[in-house]
């Protein structure tokens, strides 16, 4: 099954130091048919704007991917890491028995990034932290992975059975992502217009694929994606708070 959610199902909060898009329930907005998919649990779309930022807060349980579209972000955490996130880059933070941590837009500019998390394959995991730069090239019309729980080298590890692609469609190439029945696909469309076999998906869209062997899609005009191929059931389940629609960033 393909479904498309479109851009206009997304939960828009605007803060006016954040503008932010969120996929699943998180925060104050709580959807109990939109809590995760497979071990994917969070999919933000946030712009930060220069000067500020998230203050120091807890995570626990979750490994947290970040990456970085245009201008940068400032991290530091309870792990001693301090770095600065730019485009092109991949940042994970395994919060596993608990950290905290704060991210910061120090910069001139407004910060685009996505904050992908997902449940780990086991919980009490050290924390733990790892980033990586990429090539843009390596991402033009291949769907390149740039993060995986699934031993895929020269990319940024974690902890779930899980990868998450980039790619840059040029017009009218075509992709084809094999997948099975025990997996999830998850796709954003960034930007562009493509055609899933007769469903059209634009920017701000999602696609979600359940019982599938292969996606298979074209660049309607030039585009982009971010695409995540995950465990159906992997995770163990939600504390009160998620559940309440409270979690805590």
């Amino acid at each position: 099954m393909i479904r498309r959610i479109p851009a206009a199902a997304r939960h828009y909060s605007d803060y006016d130091w954040l503008r932010t898009y969120w996929l699943f329930s998180f925060s104050d907005y709580y959807d109990p048919d939109n809590i995760q998919f497979g071990a994917l649990r969070v999919f933000n779309d946030d712009v930060v704007a220069p000067g500020t930022g998230f203050p120091t807060h807890p995570h626990k349980e979750m490994e947290i991917v970040t990456i970085v579209l245009s201008g940068e972000i400032t991290h530091a955490d309870s792990m001693g890491n301090r770095a600065v996130i730019k485009p092109g880059e991949v940042q994970r933070m395994s919060a596993g028995t608990g950290l905290t941590h704060s991210e910061y837009n120090l910069g001139h500019e407004p910060v685009h990034f996505f904050q992908i998390w997902f449940f780990p394959d086991v919980p009490g995991l050290k924390p733990s932290y790892d980033q990586r730069s990429f090539t843009p090239a390596s991402w033009r019309n291949h769907l390149r992975p740039v993060a995986s729980g699934q031993g895929v080298p020269e990319v940024v590890s974690f902890h779930t059975d899980a990868t998450i692609y980039r790619c840059v469609m040029d017009e009218g190439t075509e992709q084809t992502f094999h997948c099975d029945d025990a997996r999830r696909v998850f796709i954003y469309v960034v930007s562009g217009q493509l055609d899933f076999g007769g469903t059209m998906a634009v920017q701000g869209d999602q696609v979600r694929v359940d019982l599938e062997v292969l996606v298979k899609f074209r660049a309607v005009e030039p585009s982009e994606i971010i695409l995540i191929d995950s465990p159906s059931c992997k995770g163990f389940g939600y504390d009160g708070r998620t559940l309440r629609g409270i979690a805590a960033r």
